[in-house]
Protein backbone atom coordinates (compact mmCIF):
# COMPACT_ATOMS: atom_id res chain seq x y z
CA UNK A 1 0.00 0.00 0.00
CA UNK A 2 1.10 3.64 -0.62
CA UNK A 3 1.30 6.04 1.68
CA UNK A 4 0.79 9.84 0.68
CA UNK A 5 0.91 13.08 2.11
CA UNK A 6 0.04 16.41 0.62
CA UNK A 7 1.05 19.18 3.18
CA UNK A 8 -0.43 22.44 2.67
CA UNK A 9 -0.41 25.52 4.73
CA UNK A 10 -3.19 24.71 6.99
CA UNK A 11 -3.29 21.13 7.01
CA UNK A 12 -1.75 18.14 5.88
CA UNK A 13 -3.87 15.51 3.85
CA UNK A 14 -2.18 11.70 5.10
CA UNK A 15 -3.92 9.38 2.52
CA UNK A 16 -3.46 5.25 2.40
CA UNK A 17 -4.01 4.03 -0.67
CA UNK A 18 -4.64 0.27 -1.68
CA UNK A 19 -4.24 -0.03 -5.90
CA UNK A 20 -6.93 2.73 -6.78
CA UNK A 21 -8.76 2.20 -3.81
CA UNK A 22 -8.79 5.02 -1.13
CA UNK A 23 -8.37 3.08 2.71
CA UNK A 24 -8.37 6.67 4.15
CA UNK A 25 -8.11 9.87 3.97
CA UNK A 26 -7.50 12.19 7.14
CA UNK A 27 -6.11 15.53 8.12
CA UNK A 28 -3.91 17.32 10.70
CA UNK A 29 -2.95 20.54 11.56
CA UNK A 30 -0.10 22.27 9.46
CA UNK A 31 2.55 23.02 12.58
CA UNK A 32 6.27 24.03 11.59
CA UNK A 33 7.01 23.70 15.66
CA UNK A 34 6.22 20.34 15.54
CA UNK A 35 9.29 17.79 15.47
CA UNK A 36 9.23 14.62 13.33
CA UNK A 37 9.05 12.40 16.27
CA UNK A 38 5.44 14.00 16.93
CA UNK A 39 4.00 13.59 13.33
CA UNK A 40 5.42 10.55 13.36
CA UNK A 41 3.31 9.69 16.54
CA UNK A 42 0.70 11.02 14.31
CA UNK A 43 1.31 8.91 11.53
CA UNK A 44 1.74 5.37 13.87
CA UNK A 45 -1.92 6.49 15.39
CA UNK A 46 -3.18 6.54 12.32
CA UNK A 47 -2.40 3.35 11.04
CA UNK A 48 -3.72 1.45 14.13
CA UNK A 49 -6.86 3.41 13.98
CA UNK A 50 -7.45 1.26 10.68
CA UNK A 51 -5.61 -1.82 11.84
CA UNK A 52 -3.15 -1.47 9.16
CA UNK A 53 0.33 -2.96 9.91
CA UNK A 54 3.67 -0.87 8.90
CA UNK A 55 4.81 -4.17 7.22
CA UNK A 56 2.13 -3.56 4.82
CA UNK A 57 3.45 -0.01 3.50
CA UNK A 58 5.58 -0.51 0.77
CA UNK A 59 5.94 3.07 -0.40
CA UNK A 60 5.34 6.72 0.29
CA UNK A 61 5.20 10.31 -1.25
CA UNK A 62 4.74 13.81 -0.39
CA UNK A 63 3.92 16.84 -1.83
CA UNK A 64 4.84 19.99 0.05
CA UNK A 65 4.29 23.32 -0.29
CA UNK A 66 5.98 24.15 3.57
CA UNK A 67 9.85 23.83 3.07
CA UNK A 68 10.54 24.06 6.64
CA UNK A 69 8.07 21.18 6.99
CA UNK A 70 9.23 18.82 3.85
CA UNK A 71 11.93 17.37 5.90
CA UNK A 72 10.41 16.82 9.02
CA UNK A 73 7.48 15.13 7.44
CA UNK A 74 9.94 13.17 5.10
CA UNK A 75 11.71 11.79 8.51
CA UNK A 76 8.19 11.52 10.40
CA UNK A 77 7.22 8.99 7.66
CA UNK A 78 10.47 6.64 7.34
CA UNK A 79 10.17 6.68 11.43
CA UNK A 80 6.75 4.95 11.55
CA UNK A 81 6.83 3.09 8.90
CA UNK A 82 10.65 2.73 7.65
CA UNK A 83 10.06 3.43 4.18
CA UNK A 84 12.11 6.36 2.64
CA UNK A 85 9.28 8.47 1.01
CA UNK A 86 9.56 10.30 -2.46
CA UNK A 87 8.90 13.90 -2.58
CA UNK A 88 7.72 16.16 -5.22
CA UNK A 89 10.18 18.14 -6.62
CA UNK A 90 13.45 16.16 -5.29
CA UNK A 91 13.81 14.53 -9.03
CA UNK A 92 11.09 13.02 -9.34
CA UNK A 93 9.33 13.14 -12.73
CA UNK A 94 5.75 14.23 -12.62
CA UNK A 95 5.24 13.14 -15.92
CA UNK A 96 3.83 16.30 -16.88
CA UNK A 97 4.70 19.10 -19.31
CA UNK A 98 5.41 22.35 -17.77
CA UNK A 99 5.25 25.83 -19.61
CA UNK A 100 5.47 28.43 -17.25
CA UNK A 101 7.86 31.50 -17.03
CA UNK A 102 9.13 29.83 -14.45
CA UNK A 103 8.75 26.06 -13.99
CA UNK A 104 10.55 25.44 -10.86
CA UNK A 105 8.64 27.71 -8.86
CA UNK A 106 5.35 25.80 -9.96
CA UNK A 107 3.57 24.67 -6.52
CA UNK A 108 4.02 20.64 -5.87
CA UNK A 109 0.46 20.58 -5.13
CA UNK A 110 -0.59 22.14 -8.62
CA UNK A 111 1.49 20.12 -10.17
CA UNK A 112 0.26 17.05 -8.68
CA UNK A 113 -3.93 18.28 -8.99
CA UNK A 114 -3.25 18.42 -12.35
CA UNK A 115 -1.92 14.74 -12.69
CA UNK A 116 -4.62 13.99 -10.59
CA UNK A 117 -7.58 15.67 -13.07
CA UNK A 118 -5.65 13.76 -15.93
CA UNK A 119 -6.66 10.72 -14.91
CA UNK A 120 -9.90 11.67 -14.34
CA UNK A 121 -10.91 13.09 -18.09
CA UNK A 122 -9.61 14.09 -20.55
CA UNK A 123 -7.84 17.17 -21.42
CA UNK A 124 -8.32 20.11 -21.84
CA UNK A 125 -8.96 20.29 -17.97
CA UNK A 126 -9.26 23.57 -15.81
CA UNK A 127 -8.57 22.39 -12.25
CA UNK A 128 -10.05 24.12 -9.01
CA UNK A 129 -7.95 23.56 -5.78
CA UNK A 130 -10.08 25.21 -2.73
CA UNK A 131 -7.91 25.73 0.01
CA UNK A 132 -6.15 28.07 1.62
CA UNK A 133 -5.82 30.16 -1.67
CA UNK A 134 -8.47 28.94 -4.44
CA UNK A 135 -6.26 28.08 -7.12
CA UNK A 136 -7.58 27.29 -10.95
CA UNK A 137 -5.13 26.02 -13.45
CA UNK A 138 -5.02 25.01 -17.35
CA UNK A 139 -3.78 21.95 -19.35
CA UNK A 140 -4.10 22.42 -22.53
CA UNK A 141 -4.98 19.47 -24.99
CA UNK A 142 -1.54 18.19 -25.38
CA UNK A 143 -1.40 17.35 -21.69
CA UNK A 144 0.54 20.39 -21.10
CA UNK A 145 0.22 22.83 -18.05
CA UNK A 146 -0.45 26.29 -18.80
CA UNK A 147 -0.49 28.06 -15.77
CA UNK A 148 -3.73 29.80 -13.98
CA UNK A 149 -5.14 31.81 -11.03
CA UNK A 150 -4.20 32.27 -7.50
CA UNK A 151 -6.69 33.89 -5.56
CA UNK A 152 -7.81 34.09 -1.68
CA UNK A 153 -9.40 30.78 -0.22
CA UNK A 154 -12.80 31.27 1.19
CA UNK A 155 -12.13 30.99 4.83
CA UNK A 156 -8.86 33.15 4.37
CA UNK A 157 -10.56 35.93 2.61
CA UNK A 158 -13.67 36.25 5.43
CA UNK A 159 -11.13 35.97 7.99
CA UNK A 160 -9.93 39.27 7.00
CA UNK A 161 -13.30 40.68 6.74
CA UNK A 162 -14.43 39.57 10.21
CA UNK A 163 -10.99 41.29 11.71
CA UNK A 164 -11.03 44.41 9.88
CA UNK A 165 -14.90 44.77 10.14
CA UNK A 166 -15.86 44.86 14.53
CA UNK A 167 -19.10 44.62 13.47
CA UNK A 168 -19.00 41.45 11.75
CA UNK A 169 -19.35 37.99 14.08
CA UNK A 170 -18.11 35.16 12.54
CA UNK A 171 -20.43 31.97 11.08
CA UNK A 172 -20.65 29.01 9.75
CA UNK A 173 -20.53 28.51 6.14
CA UNK A 174 -24.05 27.29 4.35
CA UNK A 175 -26.24 28.58 1.57
CA UNK A 176 -29.08 31.11 2.84
CA UNK A 177 -32.83 30.49 0.78
CA UNK A 178 -31.95 33.64 -1.57
CA UNK A 179 -28.80 35.32 -2.72
CA UNK A 180 -30.37 39.02 -1.06
CA UNK A 181 -30.03 38.29 2.43
CA UNK A 182 -32.20 40.67 4.83
CA UNK A 183 -30.15 40.44 7.89
CA UNK A 184 -26.04 40.34 8.49
CA UNK A 185 -25.13 36.69 8.86
CA UNK A 186 -26.99 36.24 5.48
CA UNK A 187 -25.73 38.48 3.62
CA UNK A 188 -22.35 37.22 4.89
CA UNK A 189 -23.02 33.78 3.98
CA UNK A 190 -24.60 34.87 0.72
CA UNK A 191 -21.09 36.17 -0.42
CA UNK A 192 -19.50 33.20 0.88
CA UNK A 193 -21.28 30.97 -1.26
CA UNK A 194 -23.09 32.51 -3.82
CA UNK A 195 -20.27 34.92 -3.97
CA UNK A 196 -16.93 31.86 -4.47
CA UNK A 197 -19.69 30.15 -6.46
CA UNK A 198 -19.58 33.13 -9.17
CA UNK A 199 -16.36 34.10 -8.98
CA UNK A 200 -15.47 30.07 -10.29
CA UNK A 201 -17.74 30.17 -12.64
CA UNK A 202 -16.69 33.85 -13.92
CA UNK A 203 -13.12 32.50 -13.80
CA UNK A 204 -13.74 29.45 -15.88
CA UNK A 205 -15.76 31.09 -18.78
CA UNK A 206 -12.72 33.30 -19.49
CA UNK A 207 -10.15 30.58 -19.19
CA UNK A 208 -12.29 28.96 -22.18
CA UNK A 209 -13.08 31.93 -24.07
CA UNK A 210 -9.16 32.68 -23.96
CA UNK A 211 -8.26 29.56 -24.96
CA UNK A 212 -11.01 29.01 -26.84
CA UNK A 213 -11.52 25.07 -25.98
CA UNK A 214 -14.62 23.67 -23.92
CA UNK A 215 -12.23 22.39 -21.19
CA UNK A 216 -13.88 20.21 -18.39
CA UNK A 217 -13.62 21.42 -14.98
CA UNK A 218 -12.40 18.96 -11.72
CA UNK A 219 -12.44 20.59 -8.35
CA UNK A 220 -11.25 19.48 -5.24
CA UNK A 221 -10.03 21.00 -1.70
CA UNK A 222 -11.98 21.27 2.02
CA UNK A 223 -14.76 23.29 0.96
CA UNK A 224 -15.04 22.15 -2.60
CA UNK A 225 -18.24 20.02 -1.30
CA UNK A 226 -20.07 23.55 0.22
CA UNK A 227 -19.08 25.74 -2.76
CA UNK A 228 -19.06 23.84 -5.93
CA UNK A 229 -22.85 22.81 -6.20
CA UNK A 230 -23.94 26.31 -6.54
CA UNK A 231 -22.16 26.81 -9.69
CA UNK A 232 -23.74 27.08 -12.77
CA UNK A 233 -20.69 25.51 -15.11
CA UNK A 234 -20.52 21.22 -14.49
CA UNK A 235 -17.78 20.42 -12.45
CA UNK A 236 -16.71 17.18 -11.20
CA UNK A 237 -16.01 17.45 -7.37
CA UNK A 238 -13.26 14.48 -6.32
CA UNK A 239 -12.21 15.31 -2.66
CA UNK A 240 -9.07 12.76 -2.97
CA UNK A 241 -8.00 13.87 -6.30
CA UNK A 242 -4.35 15.49 -5.09
CA UNK A 243 -3.68 11.50 -3.68
CA UNK A 244 -4.37 10.06 -6.90
CA UNK A 245 -2.22 12.36 -8.64
CA UNK A 246 0.35 11.42 -5.82
CA UNK A 247 -0.33 7.81 -6.44
CA UNK A 248 0.45 8.56 -10.10
CA UNK A 249 3.48 10.43 -9.62
CA UNK A 250 4.73 7.74 -7.14
CA UNK A 251 3.73 4.65 -9.91
CA UNK A 252 5.99 6.42 -12.67
CA UNK A 253 9.07 7.09 -10.44
CA UNK A 254 9.54 3.25 -9.40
Amino acid sequence: MLFAVDMGNTNIVVGLLDGSRVVFEERLATNPGRTALEYAIDFKNLLELYRISRDEIDGAIISSVVPQLTEIIKSAVFKSMDVLPKVIGQDVDPGLEIRIDQPSTLGADLIVGAVGALELVKPPVIIVDMGTATTVTYVDPDRVYRGGIILPGVMTSFGALVDKASQLTKIGISAPGKVIGTNTADCMRSGLVYGNASMIDGLIDRIRTEVGYPARVVATGGLASLIIPYCRNEILVDDSLLLRGLKTIYERNL
